[in-house]
């Protein structure tokens, strides 16, 4: 919103929330009966049904610009400014498909309320060259003292100053703008397109182009990395009047005073305005490598849906934890491609970059789902890909690498031990973040609380967790083999606080993955289930208190935070991927893997005295409880 709202700020629709796209379901409807029942086929006007199709395609385009654009600025390699990006950006940018709402409710109307649109030629040459010519002089001419107005302080604090509120510039910035700025712009924008159709010289190939090349240069212009190679300019040197580039567009996003132009900073030269840093900005950010981090975060993809929470999916999704939407179902084509692609690609990806203080953080993701490591003969497969990403973190002189997820299994890799056994000599360290997890769970458990019930399936957390309460004097409350195995890991003394039991008294339960829909039918009205695993259990319950799986708040100075991990809530991240940061900055030269486990009360110490904090104090549960 802007410093001092104007009026139209508001986008008409706003009130519908999600369901702002029915704006658009009776021009639909009405063009579909139109187009296949009410003409005979040889009079059908095939300019009609395309606007719809015209419309899917921009948001197509839009969000592979978002997708690329966060791929490069976290990989690093010509990233033009290094600060952060942060959840009030992503929330302010989430209408960015409103305008295209409005272009095809524009497109609707015009076609209904002007018959020179109907039936347009596929192609005309004279109706590109006029809308070409038409915006490189009026269109531009005027965009350019429009958006010099729009930075005078009367109407900067009313409309313009909300897209500047984003300093460092992402695809989706480009398009978001007050409702009333944006139908200025679609006004000038709108100049050609009138031109070419009310003399007849229009066609669908003119306004297709023109659309394209419109969103394109919009979105290429506000990325946060360079990609236009030096030599365009070299061959053709002329075409910087006639072309900008991120790095220029980015300058004006800093700087407020310069760099005006719409695309062509031919105007910005010609009347002085051009930032004299343009041409040095560009050149470094063209030279600028590939981010080298200190720390790697190994994770994957979960369930097939997931794409979409992925930072590199839909931002907005990305920005809020992990929930099943209605409408994945109409992308299932793209969910069961994505999903082949998988069986296809084979290297990880970098998702996502942090800062933390001077230590430089990466998220790399593996292209394989949750469902493909419980596959057998999978795994060889999967841990090829893991041990590739070890020994291109160990070539770059990463310092530690946590494993995520799913890469860190016993069944898998025997949480990481088959990697150190393979590499002795490796000296990036490789950390399953156990001990954090298991100190995050044993802090979360209320004090005072003198038995527990165990169940799921059991790992190195679990082991570890029973461990310390029975030496504690916790009583923990385990069902089946795994009684067997843990008392005899225990001096007789401890294994006295180790009861075979079925007993579902207890109100504390620590649950880890397979805990079934019947034992959780069976705890007690109110009971806390503490999950221990890496993935949260199917909350079946309304009068129970569900934890989060493992994970602590993060502290401020811990930057460029704009998605969220998996399931949990904004500004909060898994222990197991704390593990790894803490690794790194208290220096431990050591791996965290197979049965190895480090200091519990050591580790949760270094994780509060360096600004994380828990994420659900236990006294807050008991007051609600």
């Amino acid at each position: 919103m802007a410093t001092k709202p104007g009026i139209l700020t508001e986008w008409p629709w706003a009130s519908l929330g999600n369901l702002k796209y029915l704006v658009l379901a009776p021009f639909v409807g009405h063009s579909i009966y139109s187009f296949f029942m009410g003409k005979e086929e040889s009079q059908r006007d095939f300019s009609y049904i395309f606007i719809f199709f015209y419309i899917v395609m921009r948001m197509v385009h839009h969000q592979m610009w978002i997708s690329l654009s966060r791929y490069r600025t976290a990989k690093g390699d010509n990233r033009i400014l290094d600060r952060s990006i942060e959840f009030d950006q992503v929330d302010r940018e989430t209408n960015w498909d409103d305008q295209i709402i409005l272009n095809g409710v524009v497109f609707y109307i015009g076609y209904l309320k002007f018959a020179e649109t109907h039936h347009l030629p596929l192609w005309r040459i004279d109706g590109i060259i006029i809308t070409a010519l038409i915006h490189t002089g009026p269109v531009e001419f005027l965009y350019y003292w429009l958006h010099r107005a729009l930075h005078h302080h009367f109407l900067y604090s009313r409309y313009h100053s909300h897209h500047h509120s984003s300093i460092v510039t992402e695809p989706h910035t480009a398009v978001i703008h007050p409702f009333a700025e944006i139908v200025t712009y679609y006004t000038l924008f709108f100049i050609p397109l009138a031109t070419t159709i009310f003399t007849g010289t229009a066609s669908i190939a003119s306004i297709v182009a023109y659309s394209i090349y419109l969103d394109f240069m919009n979105l290429m212009g506000h990325c946060n990395f360079e990609l236009i190679p030096k030599w365009t300019f070299s061959i053709f040197p002329p075409l910087k009047y006639f072309i900008y580039t991120p790095s220029f567009h980015s300058l004006h996003h800093t700087q407020f005073r310069s760099n005006y132009s719409l695309f062509m900073p031919m105007y910005d030269y010609l009347y002085g305005t051009v930032d004299k840093s343009s041409d040095t900005l560009y050149e470094k950010s063209l030279e600028r490598k590939a981010e080298l981090p200190d720390v790697v975060h190994l994770t994957h993809l979960t369930t097939p849906e997931s794409i979409y929470h992925l930072r590199l999916g839909f931002a907005s999704l990305a920005s809020k934890p992990h929930t099943s939407k209605w409408y994945f179902w109409l992308m299932s084509p793209v969910t069961l491609w994505s999903f082949f692609i998988t069986w296809i690609y084979g290297h990880t990806f970098v998702v996502e970059r942090n800062l933390f203080r001077n230590l430089k953080i990466q998220t790399w993701a593996i292209p394989k789902y949750s469902i493909q490591y419980l596959m057998q003969w999978q795994r060889d497969t999967i841990n090829n890909l893991i041990e590739e990403a070890i020994m291109e973190a160990d070539q770059k002189g990463v310092k530690v690498l946590s494993l995520g997820l799913l890469n860190q299994e016993k069944q898998v890799n025997k949480n990481g031990e088959l990697y150190i056994r393979r590499h002795p000599k490796l000296k990036v360290k490789v950390v399953d973040g156990s001990s954090l997890a298991v100190a995050v769970v044993l802090n979360s458990i209320p004090k005072g609380t003198s038995q527990v019930v165990l169940r799921g399936r059991f790992s190195k957390v679990a082991y570890s967790i029973a461990l310390a309460l029975c030496q504690g004097g916790t009583q923990v409350m385990i069902d089946g083999e795994e009684y067997k195995r843990l008392k005899a890991l225990l001096n007789p003394e401890v294994a006295t606080n180790l009861v075979p039991s079925k007993s579902y008294t207890s109100k504390i339960w620590l649950v880890g993955d397979g805990l079934s829909e019947d034992e959780q039918l069976k705890a007690p009205k109110g009971t806390l289930f503490i999950p221990f695993s890496q993935f949260p259990p199917r909350k079946v319950r309304k009068d129970c208190f569900y934890f989060n799986t493992p994970a602590m708040n993060i502290p401020k100075h811990l930057e460029n935070v704009d998605s969220c991990e998996n399931w949990l809530p904004r500004r909060v991240m898994s222990a197991w991927r704390i593990a790894g940061i803490l690794h790194a900055l208290e220096g431990w030269n050591e791996h965290e893997c197979g049965n190895k486990m480090f200091d519990i009360d050591k580790v949760w110490k270094a994780s509060l005295q360096h600004g994380f904090s828990p994420l659900t104090t236990p006294s807050a549960i008991e007051a609600k409880a």
